[in-house]
């Protein structure tokens, strides 16, 4: 199977693994709607929703910039609106935009709980809904949501409860979506076995020293692309980027290293 043709709209795309799994899809000749905030250089965080289009189009996809703040109903539908018109449908939903905030309850202000949840939950869950109309009508069509597998373990709330709160929502919209639309419309999770080398992990959580011990945004491109080459029936799970790529006969994951041969940071969650 291929992603020739296929339509992928993919939520926070302008960097990171968003930027990535798109342009792994644009080497086979997708089409990629950037659904994004970042329209002009950010002195912190590096794209915008333009130069990821450059990106797309020179892999060897089409693109579709959009400037989309998954908190709002309207831009969403509009959005989704447009990436119909322009490419005649949707194929796949990436739910990968996020706000992080590994902080305890104490320590997190309602205004950092509310961005969190109202983009992380209930943008994923309003992408998801203002794209199964047109997923329903799509030959395989897939949603991945970039959040981990659900774990009640006390370790993975006590320090920053109110993101796990918000991530595990994602997660729980797989759980219950699968066994909504079985055998209609695929619904999987996608998390890495390690940190990965992103502008959150660079500003948030531990700086060049951190980044030493990640990997690169393509090991989750290339399970990404595992997946949505996989027929609908193939729904439900909670997928790690390198227990997958194993599966499938990957060896090498030093090509992944941000530094070869550095010690590896593990992610959250695992």
């Amino acid at each position: 199977m291929t992603l020739r043709g296929r339509t992928l709209f993919i939520t926070g795309a302008s960097r990171g693994i968003g930027l990535a799994i798109g342009k792994r899809a644009a080497a086979d000749g997708a089409n990629v709607v950037i659904a994004a905030k970042t329209t002009d250089p950010h002195p912190k965080l590096p794209g915008t929703i333009y130069s990821a289009a450059e990106e797309i189009v020179a892999a060897g996809g089409k693109a579709l910039p959009l400037v989309v703040d998954v908190r709002s109903e309207e831009a969403v539908q509009a959005a989704v609106a447009k990436a119909v018109e322009t490419f005649g449908g949707i194929d796949v939903l990436v739910n990968n935009a996020s706000a992080i905030s590994l902080t305890g309850t104490l320590e997190t202000p309602m205004k950092r709980y509310d961005l969190m949840h109202q983009i992380n939950l209930r943008g994923t869950f309003l992408c998801s809904q203002a794209c199964l109309p047109h997923l329903l009508k799509a030959p395989n069509p897939h949603v991945l949501n970039l959040s981990p597998p659900l774990n009640l373990e006390p370790r993975w709330f006590g320090g920053h409860v109110a993101y796990t709160m918000a991530k595990y929502g994602m997660s729980m919209c797989v759980l219950g979506m699968a066994e909504e639309f079985r055998g209609r419309v695929a619904f999987n999770a996608l998390w890495p076995r390690t940190a990965i080398a992103t502008a959150a992990v660079q500003n948030l959580l531990g700086g060049d020293d951190t980044m030493r011990g990640t990997r690169t945004a393509e090991i989750m491109a290339d399970a990404a692309y595992e997946i949505l080459q996989r027929p609908v029936s193939y729904s439900g799970n909670f997928v790690v980027d390198e227990d997958l790529l194993r599966s499938v006969g990957v060896t090498d994951f030093e090509k992944y290293a941000q530094v070869p041969g550095a010690e590896l940071v593990p992610d959250f969650f695992l």
